[in-house]
């Protein structure tokens, strides 16, 4: 049996052209049948360690007391003991006294606030709570009033993320189409790489349901996958287009199509290949919020390997000429068939002075970097959001400010067998003194308990404001000293401090343990994967060390930028002083894995025209020049499409669209454009080395099959 190839698999499908649509088509639609018959099992909580093993507690023994919904009312000239002010209140007591609730009082240490809180202990339906509150604010004008809570506040943030997704989601693929106008200057020509991209999106987020049974995903997951799963979709069509529009000078068309399959069918195998494996390393932590993102973008990066691989020589081949249709008059266009004179130009000059280059290059990306070495990471509060556009969380930082015992709480879960249960009881109590007595946290500090009381939650408003360091450090105090100095010495007790704080503490703690290993893990994959696609010992080694100086320029341009107050009213956020826990890692792999198409597709015409015969110095002024119009293309999607990320309202997902975009475009300038010529011309003959014990490896076929036969028939049956 003749071996599977993507050459091969290529001609297949520009011979029967209708058949490899249709069986692509046919295969999308399974993907979406199959994800709507499973459903996509959503992630309810993505807790780790301790905090994980103190929400199951909870779970399993029902542990978690009823909501609550409040108003609150301030006013800045009046005090709580006046006439009006106190109208107010009863006004809001009675008007909640009238759903069945049950609201109590307190008043702000300054006098001028009052929250009325009511526990949500029964059926009622959000929207009424919300409706009575606002009808109340409008009979005192002299009072402010506001309604906010635990479940109003998640509905507000939830519907605020969800917005802000949802626009980005729609708004990405005008840009790409947009970009890619502009790149090709014709609309046939732009469709194409859209189209694959949307159906490889498709395909993956079908496959996303049976996988979500063994990796539940968040919803912003989804979000994930559609941009990453367009964005090589993407990229991967555009080495095809070009390649087949550069072939056809001189060529006929089906001759210049089957050389662009050749050539660029493995460049995306291992471009895919790469992604696939950088993606796989989130796999690495162990957290499951990783693990349901990891499994959708492996799943979405193979769906556009496979459609660019089958459908796409099919739909080229088709269209032929015609893929020129609908030239937009005027419209520059950044891919020429004559290649990229702007970059050929600089090409050209790097080489000439390839060390100077090299110096330049590399002395600003490790100039970004510098402050990368300062990077503080955690989870942002509830001030992360953009919370003047949203009354409800703006009413929730007010209320946390002028009332301490309204932070988040850190819940001590203790499980113990039935003789220690009067010991757990007593010590509870004692562990609640201690945490009042040290400042650790504000009273109230409430104690529930199983009928049985072989289970029971305290619950400890902690010092601080949930989010900051003084919240952090007291959920430290409470595990290290005081757990163990009183329930954590009950026989057989089994005890867990959990809450918010807590789990936001143990997730940045196990990414920031992880990230070695995950580096380490991509890193290697990736080595073995080049190794074996170039044939050259150098080659990976330097595609590694590039990668991290574009991640590294990343992660320090995130600090410049999120550590500080000067860029708040460019981009409309709070600077918290952090960057959000899992934002490192995640861009490590994403940035790794997309970077490397770049590389890929820039060293496959590199190590093309070497194996020809040419020179490395002629070969890279050669393929800088007819590679810089596809790289710079692509990277203008991924920016463009990336930047809308810096307009939502959410900090972590403002952070991860600055940083991929940053990234993005100093890998596609300053790494692809300078630094990669000026070190490849710097090493020359070099670049290609590969020990005699490895020579194995000369046996494999090259990542490029330009010059590879045509096949026969027989070989075409088998």
């Amino acid at each position: 049996m003749a071996r599977v190839s993507p050459a091969r698999v290529g001609r297949w499908s520009i011979r029967r052209p209708w058949l490899a649509i249709g069986a692509w088509l046919g295969f999308v639609a399974v993907c979406v049948a199959v994800g709507a018959l499973t459903g996509t099992k959503t992630l309810s909580n993505g807790a780790v360690g301790e905090s994980a093993r103190g929400y199951a507690v909870m779970d399993a023994n029902d542990l978690w007391g009823p909501s609550r919904e409040l108003a609150y009312l301030h006013s800045r000239s009046l005090r709580v003991e006046a006439p009006a002010f106190g109208a107010a209140i009863r006004d809001v007591r009675r008007r909640l006294a009238a759903l069945g609730l049950a609201p109590t009082t307190t008043t702000s240490a300054d006098g001028h606030s009052a929250i009325v809180v009511a526990a949500i202990d029964r059926p009622v339906a959000l929207g009424r709570i919300q409706a009575t509150i606002a009808r109340a604010a409008l009979s005192h004008a002299g009072v402010e009033i506001a309604e906010t809570g635990d479940l109003s506040a998640d509905q507000a943030r939830q519907d605020l993320v969800d917005r802000d997704l949802h626009r980005a989601e729609l708004l990405a693929i005008p840009v790409t189409l947009f970009v890619l106008l502009v790149a090709f200057g014709s609309i046939v020509a732009a469709l194409v790489p859209v189209l694959l991209g949307l159906t490889a999106v498709a395909a993956g987020l079908g496959l996303l349901g049976p996988l979500s049974q063994a990796f539940p995903v968040q919803d912003s997951a989804k979000t994930v996958i559609l941009l990453i799963g367009l964005a090589v979709g993407v990229d991967y069509a555009l080495f095809y287009v070009v390649r087949s529009r550069e072939e056809r000078r001189g060529r006929p068309p089906s001759e210049a199509l089957e050389l662009a399959v050749r050539t660029s069918g493995r460049t995306v195998v291992v471009s895919g290949t790469t992604v696939a494996l950088a993606m796989a390393g989130m796999f690495v932590v162990g957290a499951k919020v990783l693990n349901g993102i990891a499994a959708g973008t492996i799943a979405v990066v193979a769906c556009a390997v496979a459609g660019s691989v089958t459908v796409l020589p099919a739909v080229l081949e088709l269209l032929g000429p015609r893929i020129e249709r609908g030239r937009i008059p005027f419209l520059p266009a950044i891919v020429r068939p004559d290649g990229g004179r702007v970059w050929s130009a600089v090409a050209t000059r790097v080489l000439r002075r390839p060390l100077l280059a090299t110096c330049l290059s590399a002395g600003l990306l490790l100039a970004l970097a510098v402050p990368a070495l300062s990077l503080h990471i955690a989870k942002p509060s509830d001030l992360a959001l953009t919370s003047q556009n949203a009354p409800t969380l703006r009413a929730l930082a007010d209320v946390r400010r002028a009332f301490p015992e309204s932070s988040e709480p850190a819940l001590v879960t203790v499980h113990v067998p039935a003789s220690s249960r009067a010991a757990a009881t007593t010590q509870l109590r004692r562990l609640r003194s201690l945490a009042l007595r040290a400042g650790l946290a504000h009273p109230p500090a409430a104690i529930r308990a199983t009928a049985d009381r072989t289970a029971a939650v305290l619950e400890l408003p902690l010092a601080g404001n949930g989010a900051n360091h003084a919240s952090r450090d007291a959920v430290d105090a409470l595990r290290r000293t005081l757990v163990p100095e009183t329930v954590g010495r009950v026989p057989g007790a089994q005890v867990a401090v959990t809450g918010q704080t807590a789990e936001d503490l143990d997730f940045t703690r196990q990414i920031r343990s992880s990230l070695p290993f995950v580096i380490g893990f991509v890193l290697s994959l990736a080595f073995c994967v080049l190794l074996v696609a170039f044939r050259s010992l150098v080659v990976p080694v330097k595609a590694v060390v590039l990668n991290l100086l574009s991640v590294g320029a990343a992660y320090g341009v995130l600090a410049l930028v999120f550590e500080h107050h000067w860029a708040e009213p460019l981009l409309g956020f709070r600077s918290n002083g952090t960057i959000v826990a899992w934002l490192p890692l995640f861009l490590f792999v994403v940035l790794f894995g997309l970077s490397m198409d770049y590389h890929v597709f820039v060293l496959s015409r590199v190590r093309e025209a070497v194996d020809a015969g040419r020179s490395t110095p002629d070969a890279l002024r050669d393929s800088i020049g007819a590679t810089a119009g596809v790289v710079t293309a692509a990277a203008l999607v991924m920016v463009c499409v990336f930047s809308l990320f810096g307009t939502l309202s959410s900090l972590d997902l403002k952070q991860a669209g600055v940083g991929l975009a940053v990234a993005i475009l100093l890998d596609a300038t300053v790494v692809r454009g300078v630094l990669l010529p000026a070190s490849m011309a710097l090493l020359g003959e070099w670049n290609w080395y590969l020990p005699r014990s490895h020579h194995g490896l000369r046996v494999r076929p090259t990542v490029v099959e330009r010059h590879a036969a045509p096949l026969t028939q027989r070989e075409e049956l088998e």
